[in-house]
């Protein structure tokens, strides 16, 4: 029988093995003519076998781990890296290699063991030091850590959200990039996923935007074992997968996940598939070569390691010798390594050809590892009329529009509320089926979606992301955006509405605790402008960032432009996280600390108090942190300990900044359902709040 014929002619192809024919009488998987190699399904069933083996040796050597994925898993795993993925092993980051997204993380010996024996950098020793300390192999994959892994994935539902973002930055590509005459992207997106990832809200909310985005470059392989850590997953879930999956318009295949040779059918199949994400549900049995769990929540785990002597007898491998591969299957992974070589090295000529045809599309396409300083990206943006008034929102959509004309590869998105975050990129249009090359993309009313799809697009590397809804919802993307910061992940988050002065909203719309609970993650620089033109500064700052995200918190109510401080030193004072805003013009004696809407106030405050009082603004706590300690000291000086912060929010953080002499003026409620203003001055936060607190000092 035939199967996985080509989806379309061309120049050449870039899969390892996209259309196979299986022989009924040889057991064997035979490539086309095209192909010149035949997967012999016998040698394949004997990787998967010494791939459960490493997978129990590593668990039982470093006594901690996960065997349940890795060995039930394992012909899916021998299906995919015995040729149904395209990848190149000595070229990780290929531009057009299938993307293999782990999201069961927790099974993280399943690719360890593949990525070994396809021949990636990460040898033996590296499974032998499984969850040891500065290994490649931790024990839950990590992005930059090891060679093949695409994503940081341990948290359940979020691999499958980022492998929604992967396909939409690579049908972003294809669109902007490809030619009639050259194809340079055509891969797919392959996530394997387990049952406690379809329990996650995260991953329902992008499963549901996959569909209505018709991302027919994604395949899903749903590791159906029917259990959960605790018990068989009878116990929580009833869901009929295949019903659920046809109902909201994905494609959808059910095998059985222990048949190699029908799971490689069924991702030839998906990748011929056109205008429908895919999913194959793989039935398996979790644990499978450990007789005494197997099918059981006790195979989830560890449980199964103590076991591992006659499991490897019966899987037939030598019971001298740990960490086994024989060399029939070292050679055959070594054959399709070469192979890979060579269909990369065939890319990479028609991806020269196709550069020197199109080179303004081959500079975009290179200008994504481009460093653009925030002063570049300064420059680009007009300074604000000296009479403005605008809230930061507003002058962040102002700000936007140069940066985005600047900056081509960034992409924007907002949950639904485009109209009141104001990011929207107006000289381009939606990303959507009709128009994959849209710039904004509309993730409707799924938050923590949308922080993870942007995460997915940002490991692909090709396109900057930056998504908007409201701050108080950031409760809703933290998951997601602590991942951004554990990765390192230039994503930027445009979250609006950032305080009590949110107003008639009330309480559940007023984020008195958010910033500083953001503030809290490492690696995430938090920004909170205090006028427009610090706007223009924050907007630079995060869109240069390339070692982390950052966040914007910007206002709903308008806020006065701070002509008395030059425009320069509000825009470059930014880049710190903090600068002397207004300097005393005679003997230091007060210091006045404040930040986004609140700087005005305290800048009133100064004026009313004297000429011996500083005022510093302080945007972003965690780039003034980072600067050398003799900065830190000339913008606050320890000789002066009367100081006072003030911010429409909760207050414990400012406290390493006034120390336990100073005061400060905040907010630690809930809010009001009241026009802002009222609740401003309800609440305490004004400039006599901060004169009165001065004075008491």
């Amino acid at each position: 029988m035939a199967f996985g014929l080509p989806r379309a002619p061309r120049p050449f192809y870039t899969l390892l093995s996209r259309c196979f024919q299986y022989n009924e009488h040889s057991k064997t998987l035979s490539p086309f003519p095209k192909y010149h190699m035949a997967l012999d399904l016998s040698l394949l069933a004997q990787a998967a076998n010494q791939a459960r083996g490493l997978a129990m040796d590593a668990v039982h050597k470093s006594n901690s781990g996960h065997l349940g994925l890795p060995l039930g898993a394992a012909e899916v795993g021998a299906a995919l890296y015995g040729g149904a993925l395209s990848h190149c092993p000595s070229a990780p980051r290929w531009l057009n290699r299938d993307r293999f997204v782990l999201s069961a993380g927790h099974g993280s010996m399943f690719i360890y063991s593949w990525l070994h024996l396809s021949g990636y950098d990460l040898p033996i020793d590296e499974l032998k030091n499984f969850r040891q300390l500065h290994s490649k192999t931790p024990g839950h994959p990590e992005f930059h850590e090891t060679p093949g892994v695409e994503c940081t994935t341990g948290p359940l539902g979020q691999g499958v959200a980022n492998a929604v973002g992967f396909a939409i930055s690579g049908k972003m590509a294809a669109a902007r990039f490809n030619t009639e005459t050259h194809q340079i992207f055509d891969s797919h997106v392959i996530a394997l996923a387990g049952d406690g990832c379809m329990q996650e809200g995260v991953a329902l909310e992008a499963i549901s935007f996959a569909a209505h985005q018709k991302l027919d470059n994604l395949i899903l392989i749903f590791d159906s074992n029917d259990v959960t850590l605790d018990a068989m997953a009878n116990k929580s879930q009833d869901d009929d997968f295949v019903k659920r999956f046809k109902a909201l318009g994905w494609n959808v295949q059910l095998v059985d996940g222990h048949d190699i040779a029908a799971v490689a059918k069924a991702v030839a199949k998906a990748k011929k598939a056109t205008g429908a994400p895919n999913i194959i549900i793989a039935k398996t049995t979790i644990a499978k070569g450990i007789p005494e769990v197997a099918g059981t929540s006790k195979g989830h785990g560890e449980g199964g390691a103590k076991f591992i002597d006659a499991a490897r007898a019966g899987l037939g491998l030598p019971a001298d010798q740990h960490f086994f591969v024989s060399p029939e299957v070292r050679a055959h992974f070594d054959g399709l390594k070469k192979k890979a070589e060579r269909t990369y090295k065939k890319w990479k000529k028609m991806f020269n050809e196709w550069a020197a045809a199109n080179p303004e599309k081959a500079a975009l396409l290179e200008s994504r590892a481009a460093v653009v300083t925030a002063e570049e990206l300064s420059a680009v943006i007009p300074n604000f009329a000296a009479d403005v008034k605008l809230a930061s929102r507003a002058a962040g959509q102002q700000v936007l529009q140069p940066l985005a004309a600047k900056l081509p590869l960034v992409i924007g998105g907002s949950a639904d509320l485009y109209g009141s975050t104001l990011n929207y990129i107006a000289a381009d249009k939606d990303f959507e089926p009709a128009n994959r090359a849209g710039r904004n993309i509309r993730f409707g009313i799924r938050e923590h979606a949308m922080a993870a799809m942007a995460n997915g697009i940002a490991y692909d590397g090709i396109f900057k992301p930056s998504v908007a809804t409201f701050l108080v919802f950031a409760d809703y993307s933290r998951p997601a955006m602590r991942l951004a910061a554990l990765c390192k992940l230039p994503v930027t988050y445009i979250y609006t509405h950032d305080s009590v002065g949110v107003g008639e909203d009330g309480p559940t719309h007023q984020p008195v605790e958010t910033v500083s609970g953001l503030r809290v993650i490492p690696g995430l620089d938090v920004i909170r402008p205090g006028d427009p033109e610090e706007t223009a500064g924050a907007f630079a700052a995060a869109y240069s960032r390339t070692d982390g995200p950052t966040l914007l918190a910007l206002s709903r109510q308008a806020m006065p432009i701070l002509n008395d401080i030059p425009a320069e030193a509000r825009r470059s004072g930014v880049q710190y996280g903090g600068y002397v805003a207004v300097r005393e013009s005679s003997e230091l004696t007060h210091i006045l600390l404040a930040t986004g809407t609140e700087l005005h106030l305290a800048v009133n405050a100064a004026k009313t108090l004297g000429s011996g009082v500083r005022v510093v603004s302080m945007p972003s706590f965690e780039r003034f942190k980072r600067q050398s300690a003799g900065y830190r000291e000339s913008v606050l000086p320890s000789s002066c300990r009367k100081r006072v912060a003030i911010e429409a929010g909760v207050t414990g953080l400012w406290y390493q900044f006034v120390g336990l002499d100073g005061k400060v003026i905040g907010i630690d409620r809930f809010g009001i359902s009241a026009p802002g203003n009222t609740v401003m001055k309800e609440l305490g936060i004004t400039a006599e709040a901060v004169v009165a607190a001065a004075q008491s000092l």
